[in-house]
């Protein structure tokens, strides 16, 4: 290398200004042209003589580095590239040096040798030790990025924010590539070429490629490597013993992240056992992978605890089929709860007063039964349906019915639809009625279901808002119906009739379940009431509960027998009643006409009169629910 005159000239001036000086051959500053002109000029002017010390003094001790000194030397010293450097710089990588490190202060220069034990300078060296290893921390975290965007053609986000997740690994390479020192290959190398040795010999770049492939996130993606502790391979093994059971998609790596730890160590002859166990209590393969897939717990438990949980619902009176299709339909159920939760829940279920076979059967039609915390679900909608007047009983008939209400939001879904019955017109005793009558209603979306049927039958069907309440507490299954396939369909055939719009309205408030009859059968029965019978309209439009009874059954046989008797009755008594308490009725007018015909009779009451006055004492309805939707109407 060519020296500089001037540089030449600096030093010997420094020497013949500091004759007793020596140069550090630990710390040596090389200078430029800039750094030379400034220390001719600082060398120029007068400097003091230093005083002669005496000879028997020992050398003065080195000046202490300040924290920020420290820390500047710490990090010059674990640094991997060549830094940015300016004019006048202390450490400096020229051209001849081979390696960064040769230009840079030892790292030992930190840490000074103490005479005297202190915590204080414990502790300190201890910061600096801390210190250093996050250092080469962040070392290891570029590296190992560096060599995913170059081997895995991953881009700058995806590689830092999954290098973010991996601080488990991270630390792994960096210890594995401390300890490759050891090694006599590796003895002479430099810190990054060991960890990109350790990293490459893993694999875990390939690994990321494939795991991404196959549809699984990064935050799984580093889980997982996490979970390995340095076992790449078994999540590759793993995987394809998952894909096998036909686990697809996403829920690969949930099927690992949630499954627990152990499934990485864990052979493929003991998850088979798992399968092949379920398998044989109703759960078809081609269902294994829905049910691993959300239930991944399944895979950690040994196959004693899987027993016991299987044996738990089967115990119940349950088959393989309702087993089976109770896993499928809800797989948590199987392997997310403990089976002390289990046994809570099945025991609250019976306090219903509902045996064991019946639980089993109720939560293999509705398995999420299972999912529902006592304390924070259960308690609080049975205390609410007491207030509202349910008996236990009827809660029985809920659940039994209908068990999804017990599985749904109170706060959300119930007491918003129980306040808008209230708002038009429903009693609080009428509520609970029509819950245990229609339990169906509490399943129904409020303002896409019952708002727009109660608006429909206010403004198309003629139903007042006084006698809204009263349909809606007698008919709730109207609330369940549709309005374009159903109520509109059946106001339009009613109106075809010539029923007018208010009439209409009446009809419906006196009969509400009018409007759910199929038009199918409506027709035959009012053409055999006009053609037949040679009823008016006005008889249609004063009794519409004329189309609730069967055609073949009682319409037609006691119409024939009113022809041959020539009687003639309001539809009102000659339906809404029992057969012998029509023949009675029969009878009776029968032998008060003979009466009448051989003279006995004294009074002018006219037959007309004196049947409609026998008979005001004989209405009756044929069937309990007919008498009970009666008694209804008049208390509301």
């Amino acid at each position: 290398m060519l020296s500089c005159p001037l540089h030449q000239h600096s030093h010997s001036l420094l020497l013949h200004h500091r004759p007793n000086t020596t140069i550090s051959s630990s710390l040596r500053r090389t200078h430029n042209s800039k750094s030379t002109s400034l220390l001719l000029r600082h060398l120029s002017q007068p400097q003091p003589q230093p005083q002669p010390q005496p000879q028997d003094h020992a050398a003065p001790a080195p000046t202490p580095l300040d924290e920020k000194e420290k820390v500047e030397l710490l990090e010059l010293s674990l640094v991997t590239k060549r830094t940015p450097q300016f004019p006048g710089s202390i450490y400096v990588q020229s051209p001849s040096d081979p390696d960064v490190h040769t230009s840079l202060p030892p790292l030992q220069t930190l840490f000074q040798t103490h005479t005297n034990d202190s915590d204080e300078e414990d502790e300190e060296d201890n910061d600096l030790i801390m210190r250093a290893l996050e250092i080469r921390r962040k070392v290891t975290a570029e590296i190992f990025k560096e060599s995913m965007r170059r081997k895995g053609k991953f881009g700058i986000t995806y590689a830092t924010n999954l290098t973010r997740r991996l601080s488990d690994f991270i630390d792994y390479v960096m210890v594995e590539a401390a300890a490759m020192k050891r090694l006599p290959d590796f003895s002479e190398s430099t810190f990054n070429f060991r960890a990109k040795t350790v990293i490459d010999d893993s694999r875990v770049v390939p690994l990321i490629r494939w795991l991404k492939h196959n549809s699984v996130s990064y935050p799984k993606i580093g889980k997982l490597i996490c979970m390995s502790r340095g076992k790449i391979e078994s999540i590759r093994r793993v995987i394809e013993w998952l894909k096998s059971i036909h686990v697809k998609g996403e829920f690969l790596g949930v099927a690992l992240t949630k499954s627990g730890g152990n499934i990485l160590d864990r052979s493929n002859e003991e998850l088979d056992e798992i399968v092949n166990y379920l398998e044989s209590n109703g759960v078809r393969m081609d269902w294994m992978g829905y049910v691993v897939g959300r239930c991944p717990q399944l895979l950690s438990y040994n196959m004693e605890e899987v027993r016991a949980r299987v044996g738990f619902f089967l115990d119940m009176g349950m088959n393989e089929k309702d087993f089976g299709t109770m896993v499928f339909d809800y797989p948590r159920v199987l392997g997310y709860f403990t089976l002390e939760e289990m046994n809570e829940k099945v025991s609250y279920l019976k306090e219903f007063g509902i045996g064991t076979e019946e639980v089993g059967k109720l939560i293999a039609f509705k398995p999420q039964l299972m999912g529902c915390s006592i304390e924070e679900k259960l308690k609080p909608l049975v205390k609410y349906l007491y207030y509202h007047g349910i008996s236990r009983d009827g809660m029985k008939r809920i659940l039994m019915s209908k068990p999804i209400v017990f599985c749904i939001d109170l706060e959300t879904t119930i007491v918003p639809k129980v306040r808008f019955l209230q708002d038009i017109g429903i009693r609080d005793d009428a509520i609970g009625n029509m819950l245990v009558k229609f339990p169906s209603l509490l399943t129904c979306c409020l303002y896409k279901k019952i708002r727009p049927v109660v608006i429909f039958l206010m403004t198309r069907a003629g139903v007042n808002e006084k006698d809204i309440g009263k349909v809606i507490a007698l008919g709730p299954e109207l609330l369940g119906c549709s309005i374009s396939k159903k109520l509109e369909v059946s106001v339009k055939y009613f109106m075809s009739l010539g029923i007018r719009y208010r009439q209409l309205g009446g009809m419906i408030a006196d009969f509400p379940m009018l409007l759910r009859y199929n038009v199918d059968v409506l027709r035959p029965k009012y053409r055999y009431l006009r053609r037949t019978m040679v009823r008016p309209l006005e008889d249609l439009i004063e009794f519409p509960r004329f189309f609730s009874y069967s055609l073949d059954d009682r319409i037609i046989p006691r119409h024939k027998i009113l022809v041959e008797k020539q009687i003639n009755l309001k539809l009102r008594y000659m339906l809404a009643c029992t057969d012998e308490e029509f023949d009675k009725k029969v009878e009776a007018i029968v032998k008060r006409r003979q009466r009448f015909e051989a003279g006995l009779l004294v009074d002018t009451l006219s037959e007309t009169g004196l049947l409609e006055e026998d008979l005001s004492d004989s209405q009756a309805t044929d069937d309990p629910v007919e008498s009970t939707k009666l008694s209804e109407s008049e208390s509301i």
